[in-house]
């Protein structure tokens, strides 16, 4: 006994000394998420039970997904915009990423097409949620691939600042300074929003999306009024494969690590908590994931005590109320034999006092007749052939044999 006290004890230090699982996620292309990353790494690499590794290379949409199903990450932090893959799963909406258009001061922004008539416009990596965005609004508006040009933001390549800035971020306003010298673009008026408005078209053809408002002032004077726009979640999704436990853990760290994280950036898991931000998801969600959602919900076990606990009662119940029949039906028998014992005895005193043949012959007759009875309701299951009614057998044989002309 102690031997196996000692080796259960042995397998429990074992598993409290575990390693925790290494994940290892796709650093974003975009500097500001990237920063985000950094910082969640950051807070998990504190738990016991799940680590974060950053890649060197970095990647953006398509690319990073491709670095799951290849086996070279674990994990990518991606706009919820992408087309639908087979093997990859959502962990978790991570923080609201809000559509911003800023155009440089001065330039024409009457309509969408002439803002974007003849301009040099950054809106991310090809392949990144908003460059499919701005494609998608360019053929809205009925511009030509020619009408406009891609280029890059980064100025110390000598580039000249980009006419249109189109990039999908989380709200912070502390990067207030790059705006400047550039307006945000509303895409409509807050009051039409719910009202049939171009947002509301925009969100019902593309359910991932739904209807944003930076307040006045959030980035200085680059918004001198609200700006309606669009806002996409950022999702943690991993590859469909990644074990299930381990995607459990992760989410309960990332959950326990959720007020250090807002503290940093104000806004993130925004949507984390809301069942609509997995609603949207444009993956399945991963089987860890729906472990962790439904670890509240009731075991089948519980869900079904209710049910098991009537039905043991009424077995309870029918098996009380059969016992209580067999013993009816027993102390029935019993007061029939005793009713064969009651007129066996009074037949054997007659028989006693009798005082000629023919009232021998007479109540020998009876008794006969009273163990045809007997046999009888025996047959028919109202007498048990239990040591009553043998006895009763053997005092009328007895009787018989004493009183019988026959054995005379």
């Amino acid at each position: 006994m102690s031997r196996i006290l000692a080796l259960a004890c042995l397998v429990l230090l074992v598993a409290c000394e575990r390693e925790p699982a290494v994940l290892r996620l796709v650093q974003p292309i975009s500097d500001l998420d990237a920063e985000i990353a950094a910082n969640m790494a950051a807070m998990l690499n504190k738990s016991t039970s799940v680590a974060v590794k950053i890649n060197d290379e970095r990647a953006a949409g398509a690319t990073a997904l491709d670095m799951l199903q290849s086996g070279d990450a674990d994990l990518a932090l991606v706009s919820n915009f992408l087309p639908f893959r087979e093997d990859i799963s959502t962990v978790a909406p991570v923080y609201p990423s809000v559509l911003h258009i800023a155009h440089r001061r001065g330039r024409d922004a009457s309509s969408g097409f002439d803002l974007l008539y003849g301009a040099n416009v950054f809106a991310g990596a090809e392949g990144s949620s908003s460059r499919i965005i701005f494609d998608r609004i360019a053929r809205r508006l009925g511009l030509p691939p020619d009408a406009y040009q891609f280029v890059d933001i980064d100025s110390t390549k000598g580039n000249e600042p980009p006419d249109v800035v189109v990039v999908f971020a989380p709200i912070t306003p502390t990067r207030a300074e790059e705006f400047v010298g550039y307006q945000l673009y509303s895409i409509g008026d807050p009051a039409n929003i719910g009202a049939g408005s171009i947002v509301d078209a925009a969100t019902l053809a593309n359910p991932q999306l739904r209807a944003f408002v930076i307040p006045e002032g959030m980035y200085g004077i680059a918004n001198d009024r609200p700006i309606v726009t669009v806002a996409v979640d950022k999702m943690l999704v991993a590859r469909s494969d990644l074990d299930a436990s381990v995607v459990y853990d992760l989410i309960d760290e990332i959950r326990r690590s959720r007020p250090a994280l807002a503290a940093t950036r104000p806004g993130l898991f925004e949507s984390a908590d809301a069942e609509t931000g997995y609603a949207r998801s444009t993956f399945v969600l991963h089987n860890g994931t729906q472990d962790y959602l439904q670890r509240d919900q009731p075991t089948i076990y519980e869900r079904y005590s209710g049910v098991a606990e009537v039905v043991v009662t009424l077995l309870i119940a029918l098996v009380s109320a059969s016992f209580a029949a067999i013993r009816i039906l027993k102390i029935r028998r019993k007061n029939r034999i005793d009713e064969f014992y009651s007129a066996a005895l009074k037949l054997r005193d007659q028989l006693a006092v009798a005082t000629s043949p023919q009232e021998q012959e007479l109540a020998v007759a009876q008794l006969r007749t009273l163990q045809d009875t007997a046999f009888n309701q025996l047959v028919d299951e109202k007498l048990s052939a239990d040591d009553s009614f043998q006895i009763f057998m053997t005092l009328c044989n007895d009787i018989l044999r004493q009183y019988s002309p026959d054995s005379q």
